[in-house]
């Protein structure tokens, strides 16, 4: 079985994160995204924010010792959220599940929150499997779909 293991984000990885936050498909997924996934100008200023804020936490996700996505915690309006993106190439093999996992495991702080687009069925089942209830949904602008959708949003106590 494959291993899942949680790291600091190095300089060395920000070509293949670029690239994995930039892939069509999975930005249409993730549909909340940069408003231009192509502007690597703006990415690294994105990455370079978060790697120093000390309020947050975003670690590199890898498989084997090989990179393949990110995961994260962070505060949105008084409540603490997760994120993760997981490189298209390796979905379906329970990879989110397991990195969501670990950090869990590191964030002591409950309610946390979710959100993912309600049509993306996959990020719903992982957060469900690890224990996110559904709360309710709203509707928000997804730069990666060019228009308004709805949005699942989720809590684990």
């Amino acid at each position: 079985m494959a291993v899942v293991a949680l790291r600091d984000v190095e300089d060395g990885d920000l070509d293949a994160l670029f690239e994995q936050m930039r892939d069509p498909e999975s930005v249409r997924m993730a549909a909340f995204t940069a408003r231009d996934p192509n502007d690597r100008e703006a990415f690294d200023a994105h990455i370079a924010r978060l790697r120093s804020d000390p309020e947050l936490t975003f670690l590199a996700v890898t498989r084997d010792g090989q990179l393949v996505g990110t995961v994260g915690r962070f505060e949105l309006e008084g409540n603490t959220e997760v994120t993760y993106w997981i490189n298209r190439s390796v979905w379906g093999q329970g990879i989110a599940g397991q990195a969501l996992a670990l950090l869990l495991e590191r964030t002591t702080v409950r309610p946390i929150h979710a959100r993912a687009a309600s049509d993306n069925a996959g990020s719903l089942r992982v957060l469900q499997r690890a224990g996110f209830v559904i709360t309710g949904t709203d509707i928000g602008y997804a730069n990666a779909r060019q228009a308004e959708i709805e949005e699942t949003i989720l809590r684990l106590d």
